[in-house]
């Protein structure tokens, strides 16, 4: 693990903890290591050492591709598995907007905001037909914003690509609708919602684009097909979200197979964030979210990223590893023959 200059304490305490639970369970020497390093030089060493055989890496897209990228220029190319960005879109379809629009604009601005904005299962952006309840779902967003505190956000950095990701919404015609209290510190993050209607966010494509850190964008559409059209416009996520009533229930189900394609989650009358470590989990999805969508890097399951199948054919009983044999000397739970 390479430990991040951002927080050295916190990763000093989880691999405290790491490595106490090796020991505990009698795992090998050396099964668990944490490196420092300043800058990517830790990193790219790691990536091109010979015994690596997978990386995981979550950050930026930019970040993600110049280690996947340079994991193929290897002698021997390896996995490089990656959570990289996602607006974690919600939709809300018209009845769900009409009876309880003020309801959920206020959770998504609750859920928008839990770390300064900084989760990559943050709900950014959301999608409602301009039609009842839109101007309630409005006027709870723009509240839950302004009422927020500027809060320190993690880096230097992180909080200069805020500024810059909110300048080039501007930039393409987003219009600022609310804002919360302005920063008392260097890097404060100020809380922002932006409006645009379809036809700008179809037109922008910056607009689609993660900004990491407390804002969202409300983008009104005209009508359910446009609400497809600008669903179908979306790159891989991580997640997303519907909510509904019972007579949405048709432009659900002419939503659901668009959105089975752009993510690994999708969530019904709530929001994607938080989540918990099940075996259910999936924290995943196509690119650009992550880079193999096929795996979950959170979740009982995320392990499989780092299983490589090997198949023993004809071999003698005694020359099959001990968890292949016959007796099955471990008592491990095994499959036979799918049984």
């Amino acid at each position: 693990m390479k430990a991040h200059n951002a927080h050295p304490g916190a990763s000093e305490i989880q691999a405290r903890a790491i490595r106490k639970a090796v020991q505990e369970n009698g795992l090998p020497e050396g099964v668990f290591s944490m490196v420092r390093g300043i800058g990517n030089t830790i990193g790219e060493a790691l990536v091109d050492h010979p015994l690596i055989k997978a990386v995981t890496f979550t950050g930026s897209e930019h970040g993600g591709m110049a280690l996947y990228r340079r994991a193929q220029l290897r002698p021997d190319p390896i996995p490089v598995f990656t959570e990289m960005t996602s607006v974690n879109p919600t939709f809300i379809l018209p009845h769900a907007l009409a009876e309880r629009g003020a309801q959920i604009g206020a959770g998504f601005i609750e859920r928008m905001l839990v770390n300064v904005g900084q989760a990559c299962l943050r709900p950014a952006i959301l999608f409602a037909i301009k039609g009842a309840g839109f101007e309630a779902l409005r006027a709870a967003m723009a509240k839950g914003v302004t009422e927020a505190s500027a809060r320190t956000m993690l880096t230097p950095g992180i909080h200069a690509s805020y500024l810059s990701g909110l300048g080039a919404m501007e930039s393409v015609g987003a219009n600022r609708i609310a804002e919360g209290s302005r920063a008392n510190a260097d890097f404060d993050g100020q809380s922002v919602l932006h409006e645009v209607d379809g036809q700008r966010f179809l037109t922008e494509t910056v607009l689609a684009q993660e900004v990491f850190g407390p804002s969202a964008l409300l983008v009104n559409v005209k009508d359910e097909d446009e609400l497809l059209v600008v669903a179908r416009s979306l790159k891989g996520q991580l997640s997303a979200a519907m909510h509904l009533d019972e007579r949405d229930m048709p432009l659900a189900h002419r939503m659901l197979p668009v959105l089975e394609r752009r993510t690994g989650r999708i969530v019904v009358n709530a929001f994607a964030h938080p989540q918990e470590v099940t075996f259910a989990t999936i924290h995943g999805g196509p690119f650009p979210a992550t880079s193999d969508s096929r795996f979950t890097s959170v979740g009982m399951t995320s392990i499989e990223r780092f299983l490589r199948p090997v198949s023993y054919q004809g071999f003698p009983d005694a020359l099959l590893p001990e968890t292949l044999r016959e007796f099955d000397p471990l008592g491990l739970p095994r499959l036979v023959d799918g049984q």
